[in-house]
């Protein structure tokens, strides 16, 4: 058996054991990245599969590649609708909080650590980024949602602030090896790089969903192609001209996922599928990257830190950021326990090592035990801490209709589900006493295990979910009449 089939079996059986186990331990809470990250580490030249693999560079190209497709992801998944009341907060806790975080930790690190200032910069721009995959993968095992603007504040903070995270981890970086780099070509940078990877990604969002429309393609197959080429052009084109890639594909998913365009159902869910060969490929590689024996004479200091970042640097971060924001004390104690780390700062944290920095073993090591800590300490008490700060709320289950609708160009509507409340006007009226406007169809009812096409004469009753086919401006005029 030659090298290349010993990778294909090797490569096909991590896979197959990540989703196996993920599906298997999903109800105990431990989170799927941390799963992952174990199977690597056993399958590494410490554990039982003695894998040896030391290719940093490659971790790190691999890491940029598959986060440049998490966050594209992400950004179509998010509906701007739920996001523009807590637009302002996200923002601040993406920039601001994030500054706040890098420069506590690195002060923690200068004084208790003995790394230089800059080091300890480093340090506190790579473990600041946060990962509410995590946190939301943890509440749908235990069936625990979050209530009021908790959610998609979370939601939005988690992918805008990796650009961010990005940026001072590579700007500090430079600063390190090159001492003539100033401070003011460090703001310099940071104007140049957000303002390129806002406005291209921006543009890039709003032009794809036309080229979509437009193109017409004979096969049904090709666009996802199309859209993985609007993914790679958005990161390179950007990054080429020295812009924020990483901030260009979430902006871009984010536009495009909030627009109109044919495919837009399947191309969601490819997406979605994509991000999670990406992600459980990342963390295979980064787990394998970690020889556990050298994490144990970092137990002390890792755990100062892990405390330091949970209990001092995150709160204060996200109370300073939401000042004279509209956030109870509540959600802001919250918002302040699930900031999780994932993959990302492990993928940062691979800059200082093919830099060649002194001590950037001791950074990759603390990160990773960071990152260990906070998944095991934060994620699997965030339903507990949601019900004590009185935050937690049901999960709706998200039903799937064998229903497939794939809306032309020229057709302006599109299905969506509204909810019955029991205190909605609508409970024990008959669908012809709503008297729906002109274009809507209610084409489904979900009500409990059963799924009813609806006549006339069917009666609405509480916890209904109906699949209501209509424009969006019918839509909300329709859920106004509901309600």
């Amino acid at each position: 058996m030659n090298l290349i089939d010993q990778i294909f079996i090797a490569a096909g059986l991590l896979l197959l054991l990540s989703v196996v186990l993920s599906k298997a331990l999903s109800r105990t809470g431990i989170p799927a990245l941390l799963i992952f990250l174990g199977i690597g580490m056993l399958a590494g030249s410490d554990g039982v599969g003695k894998i040896q693999f030391e290719n940093y560079e490659f971790a790190k190209n691999l890491g940029i590649f598959a986060l440049v497709f998490i966050l594209y992801s992400g950004g179509l998944d998010t509906k701007l609708a739920e996001i523009r009341p807590v637009l302002r907060g996200g923002l601040l806790l993406s920039t601001l909080g994030v500054l706040i975080s890098t420069s506590l930790v690195g002060a923690f690190a200068h004084w208790v650590f003995g790394l230089s200032w800059l080091e300890g910069l480093v340090l506190g721009a790579i473990i600041s980024s946060t990962d509410a995959a995590a946190v939301f993968s943890v509440l749908r095992s235990r069936g625990v949602s979050l209530r009021g603007r908790v959610k998609p504040l979370l939601e939005f903070e988690s992918g805008s602030n990796d650009p961010m995270a990005v940026f001072l981890t590579i700007g500090l970086l430079a600063m390190l090896e090159r001492s003539e780099s100033s401070w003011v070509s460090f703001i310099f940078m940071f104007f140049q790089q957000m303002s390129l990877g806002f406005l291209i990604g921006f543009l890039i969002g709003k032009l794809a969903a036309k080229v979509i429309n437009a193109l017409h393609l004979e096969y049904e197959g090709l666009y996802p192609a199309l859209s993985i080429s609007i993914v790679i052009l958005s990161y390179g084109i950007t990054q080429g001209l020295g812009g924020n890639g990483f901030l260009a594909v979430y902006l871009a998913g984010l536009i495009l996922g909030n627009e109109r365009f044919i495919h837009k159902r399947n191309l969601l869910r490819f997406h979605d599928g994509l991000a999670w060969i990406m992600q459980i490929s990342m963390f295979l590689v980064l787990g394998l990257l970690v020889f556990p024996k050298d994490l144990a004479s970092l137990t002390g200091w890792g755990l100062g830190l892990s405390c330091f970042l949970i209990f001092v640097a995150r709160p204060a971060s996200v109370h300073l950021s939401l000042i004279g924001a509209s956030f109870s004390w509540r959600e802001k104690a919250m918002v302040s326990w699930v900031g999780l780390r994932g993959a990302v700062p492990i993928i940062l944290a691979t800059y200082p090592l093919l830099a060649g920095l002194p001590h950037s073993n001791l950074v990759f090591n603390l990160v990773f035990f960071v990152v260990c800590i906070s998944v095991l300490l934060q994620a699997t008490s965030i339903p507990a801490i949601a019900r004590l700060l009185k935050v937690d709320a049901p999960l709706q289950p998200v039903n799937r209709y064998t229903l497939e609708y794939k809306p032309e160009i020229d057709v302006k509507g599109d299905l969506t589900e509204i909810i019955v409340s029991a205190r909605d006007s609508a409970v024990g009226k008959t669908l012809i006493d709503l008297k729906l406007p002109a274009g809507v169809l209610i084409v489904l009812i979900h009500r409990a295990d059963d799924v009813i096409v609806p006549r006339g004469s069917t009666i609405i009753e509480p916890g209904d979910k109906l699949l209501v086919f209509a424009d969006e401006l019918r839509t909300d005029e329709t859920k106004r009449l509901l309600a």
